[in-house]
């Protein structure tokens, strides 16, 4: 006759023990997965706050965007790829709204504020103060981290004083 084998002969695992291995693997594995977004998202050219550079300030600034200020823009857009998806340059025309009143996405309310009539910025805006999860197709996926290179035109009507200058010599 055969015996089986006595089970005293194993080591005798606990419960807790036995599920140390799966969540230690698990663990793991979630932490792999937070490194490769957080690497792919910053390889990406995506961000989280909304990030201003200055890239051309007059030396002279009279005249500034405040909340309330209508205000004459030209842009242009891209996505983190470099695809452009509008662009108020090529037009001819820029945008006018008025700042601070949700015209606009937040991003653009926020990174407008202060500039200079004639200074230019570059705006990258996470996907929650641009169109969020949804996007604007078809040019604009959800979850879209936006690019502006910006120019202040005008101020309540005011062009820059090298626009004034321009037009004094016509």
């Amino acid at each position: 006759r055969v015996r089986p084998k006595s089970s005293s002969s194993l080591p005798e695992q606990t419960p807790a023990a036995s599920m140390a291995k799966p969540r230690l693997l698990l663990c793991l594995l979630v932490a792999a997965a937070a490194l490769l977004l957080v690497a792919s998202a910053k390889k990406s050219g995506d961000v989280s706050a909304l990030q201003i550079g200055v890239k051309y300030k007059p030396e002279s600034c009279s005249i500034s965007a405040h909340k309330g200020d209508r205000v004459k823009v030209h842009y242009r857009g891209t996505l983190t790829d470099g695809t452009v998806f509008d662009s108020s340059f090529e037009r001819g025309d820029p945008i006018e709204f008025e700042l601070g009143t949700g015209q606009v996405i937040k991003g653009w309310d926020q990174g407008i504020l202060g500039m200079c009539i004639g200074e230019k910025r570059k705006l990258k805006i996470p996907s929650k103060l641009g169109y969020g999860d949804q996007g604007s197709p078809p040019t604009i996926p959800g979850g879209a981290t936006l690019i502006f290179d910006t120019e202040l035109v005008a101020v309540n009507g005011e062009p820059s004083s090298k626009s004034e200058e321009d037009d004094a010599d016509l």
